[in-house]
């Protein structure tokens, strides 16, 4: 079945840059349709209910201020996040410590006597002089410091917010996050779980005249004279075909060029998608006590483990996500290599053990499930450092989220910077 219905951009993929650009295309008065294969919205970032648990999938801390919470404000949608306070605390040898004061010098000042020098060089990054590319965050570390602690705090950074190790995690890409950006510093947890902001989201695309299509696989791209015309869905009923000016793939860039159609992107690209683009794994285990485990109401970034990296209570401001009388938690070990193949058995069971040494409690814990994102869902299309261009050859075809974000970027937010980058294309292509 083909049909003429014409949009000024059809937007592949329901995920947090497709969500974001649409929002943006909606609020700017242009004829827009998403579609998503899931049958939901949210893509690897929403929610799912078990034994009366609302339980994440994927992303938990939702970034606030800056690109993210202004595409909301642009339809009028309130941004339902919960700020907890402290955002984020270190557990280190048992103790938690709280750096939202004393900052990098108060963390590291009592393991290493060069902290002072480590300091120093993220002064150094917000001022442009920043490590070789080539160079990773472990080599650039061990410049300034042998400390085994201090190390196995780097490799937990890296793998809480690039769901990768510190000897994967170019340098540059570390300094231009944590140092340039300064990404991070306010974020919370919906209520509702994650799914909660996505619906938000497009119900308030869909009542500003905004398309959303659910259980709709998008099988190929229809492509002349170096342009996209339409794309391709599957349909119960048979295929359907449906025309746009614009299309906006939330795909990522290996997932676009395999589609029906995408080899009008070219050997190089297709070349380019398999070579550059570096997917993160990590280890996502939900679980739940009667007994809290500890008292920290944010995220919690642990020292040295086998895997573990970071854990949040996340009923400590949400009590709605799980039954009267339960501690709901989610915890994140990143394998090694993240970025290559690893036995997935003997990854979880490092992070399970992890657990198990930190918080005797975890032993009467009711678990509610264990999830390795890795191959084509990942925890990241591609490792900060590894993105590819938000452009491809085919002109008014463009790219967003996760896999080709700016360089250094992470989360939602990175999400939304890249939405809004591809909205304004198409904003510029279609008048």
């Amino acid at each position: 079945m083909t049909t003429t219905s014409h949009y000024d951009c059809i937007i592949i993929g329901a995920g947090a840059g497709g969500l974001c650009a649409a929002a943006r295309l909606t609020a700017a008065g242009r004829k827009v349709l998403v579609l998503e294969r899931l049958d939901r919205v949210g893509g690897r970032a929403g929610s799912e209910q078990i034994d009366g648990f609302t339980v994440n999938v994927g992303a938990i801390a939702i970034e606030l201020g800056s690109t993210f919470e202004e595409t909301f404000s642009l339809l009028d949608v309130p941004l339902d996040i919960r700020e907890p306070s402290p955002a984020t605390v270190f557990r280190i040898k048992g103790k938690l410590i709280n750096v939202s004061k004393g900052g990098w010098g108060m963390l590291l000042g009592g393991f290493t006597k060069k902290a002072a020098k480590i300091g120093a060089k993220f002064s150094d990054a917000r001022g442009g002089d920043l490590p070789e590319a080539s160079l990773s965050t472990e080599e650039w570390l061990g410049k300034y410091t042998s400390s085994s602690t201090v190390h196995a705090i780097f490799r937990n950074l890296c793998a809480a917010i690039f769901a990768a190790n510190a000897d994967e995690v170019p340098a540059r890409a570390f300094l231009t996050y944590f140092a340039v950006k300064g990404a991070f510093k306010r974020f919370g947890f919906c209520p509702r779980g994650t799914q909660g902001i996505w619906d938000d989201l497009a119900a308030g695309i869909r009542q500003r005249g905004g398309e959303i299509r659910t259980g709709c696989p998008v099988t190929g791209l229809t492509v002349e004279d170096g342009r996209v015309t339409g794309v391709t869905v599957a349909r119960s009923e048979g295929e359907e075909t449906l025309s746009a000016a614009t299309v906006i793939s939330n795909m990522g860039p290996l997932g676009t060029a395999l589609l029906s159609g995408g080899d009008a992107l070219g050997e190089d690209y297709l070349r380019q998608a398999r070579e550059t683009l570096r997917p993160a794994a990590n280890i996502v285990v939900n679980f739940a006590t009667r007994e809290r485990l500890v008292d920290a109401p944010g995220l919690i970034t642990f020292g040295r483990t086998r895997r573990l990296c970071n854990m949040g209570e996340l009923t400590a401001t949400c009590p709605e996500l799980a039954p009267d009388g339960w501690y709901q938690y989610v915890a994140y070990g990143v394998p090694r290599p993240a970025l290559a193949d690893f036995d997935e058995e003997k990854e979880i069971e490092h992070t399970l053990q992890d657990l198990r040494d930190e918080f005797p409690g975890f032993s009467d814990a009711k678990m509610l499930s264990v999830r390795v994102m890795r191959g084509d869902w990942p925890a990241q299309r591609s490792c900060a450092g590894f993105d590819m261009p938000q452009d491809t050859p085919i002109e008014n075809l463009w790219q967003v989220g996760d896999g080709v974000k700016d360089y250094g970027d992470g989360g939602t937010q990175a999400c939304a910077l890249t939405a809004k980058w591809a909205a304004e294309r198409v904003t510029e292509y279609v008048e």
